[in-house]
């Protein structure tokens, strides 16, 4: 059968291994298995999101409000601004995907850093959208510049904090690029980890109301996929100006978000209290990884996420060090499909992180 040529330069973008398949291969326990490799929140949903599912799931035959109107009433109580500033998706990748729909055309190019968030590209390929990429790793914006003087794309996507690096862009830097650049390309600020990073540090936040206003080019994505624990739902949001937004809606398909992802992200919204808790928890444990690393030579990247990269380097190879953990009921991420012999970890529980550094300590043993 033949299928579109532009599949043949598209590689299958690699999630983390689900609990099932590890019970499947290894015969372990569920109970006994640790999942921190897909930047999850371990704590769960808030208990104000699980039992607004509960009231709602009687009504699963009916579809969903197109309009979300109350999500969509409590994100911009949120954020301060217009309801008609504000899209939906199932899950923020697929805003990118709306991106694309609507910025793709003959000879367009999207400019992205070396090491980022790899459905960018896996979405440009599927339109034909030529990929551009910076020379570093990390978020180098002179490098970025450069790269959009020379290239002109329709696109740039800014993810900060960086996934799967962990590096995050001090938000008045991210302006001063931004007022270099045309009005005519599109720029998306990928922001699924922002919520950390705000906490961690005030400079590295980046306020949507602010970006919207000040910029008629920039996109803001959001997710209830991290901080807030609904990854299982899918849902997403996407910040910018009306002309963007009405652009982006054309191509959304109707009722894209189910009834339970609605209302447990509006719940999820005003829970204040498990917001905190669920942060206070990553900056209270994210120190104990950077001393693990340092305690055994690991070299290891800053991270404003929840989640962190320890970098190998001749150590070890990190698909064996992935193996090694797999057989033991702990699921980390392995990097080489980035090109890295690294792994990134994310932030568990403390008895969870505690069991990692048990594990991986007999590993490095035997070196």
């Amino acid at each position: 059968m033949t299928f579109n040529r532009l599949l043949d330069e598209i590689h299958n973008y690699e999630v983390g291994k689900p609990i099932e398949l590890v019970v499947r291969e290894f015969g372990i326990e569920p109970s006994s298995i640790i999942k921190l490799a897909s930047n999850e929140n371990p704590l769960g949903p808030s208990q104000l999101a699980l039992n607004a599912v509960k009231e709602s799931i009687s009504n699963l035959n009916l579809y969903p409000d197109d309009s979300a109107y109350d999500l969509k009433l409590a994100l911009s109580q949120h954020y301060q601004i217009s309801a008609n500033n504000l899209i939906l998706g199932s899950g923020s990748d697929q805003i990118i995907e709306f991106c694309m729909h609507v910025k793709s055309y003959p000879n367009s190019k999207a400019l992205m850093a070396k090491t980022t968030f790899a459905m960018y590209e896996i979405y440009a390929k599927t339109f034909g959208v030529e990929t551009i990429r910076t020379s570093s790793d990390f978020h180098n914006l002179d490098e970025f510049y450069s790269e959009y003087q020379r290239h002109k794309p329709s696109m740039i996507f800014l993810c900060t904090p960086n996934n799967p690096l962990g590096e995050c862009l001090n938000k008045e830097d991210v302006f001063r690029f931004l007022d270099r650049i045309d009005s005519d390309t599109l720029v998306v600020i990928d922001g699924a980890y922002q919520e950390y990073a705000l906490y961690f540090d005030d400079k590295k936040g980046i306020n949507p109301k602010e970006l919207i206003e000040k910029y008629s080019n920039v996109i803001y994505l959001g997710t209830f996929s991290k901080v807030y624990a609904l990854a299982g739902l899918r849902i997403g949001y996407g910040i910018a100006r009306d002309e963007i937004i009405n652009a982006l809606n054309k191509v959304r398909p109707p009722f894209n978000i189910n009834s339970l992802a609605l209302v447990a992200a509006k719940e999820s919204l005003q829970d204040k209290i498990y917001l905190d808790k669920s942060l206070q928890l990553v900056k209270e444990q994210m120190p104990l990884y950077c001393e693990f690393a340092k305690s055994h030579n690991i070299k290891y990247l800053p991270s404003f996420a929840n989640f962190i990269t320890f970098i190998l380097d001749d150590m070890a190879d990190s698909s064996k060090v992935c193996k090694y953990l797999l057989e033991q009921g702990i699921i980390i991420r392995d990097l080489k499909s980035y090109n890295l012999n690294a792994i990134r970890i994310t932030i568990g529980t403390k008895s969870q992180n505690e069991r990692f550094f048990e594990v991986f300590s007999r590993f490095l043993e035997q070196l």
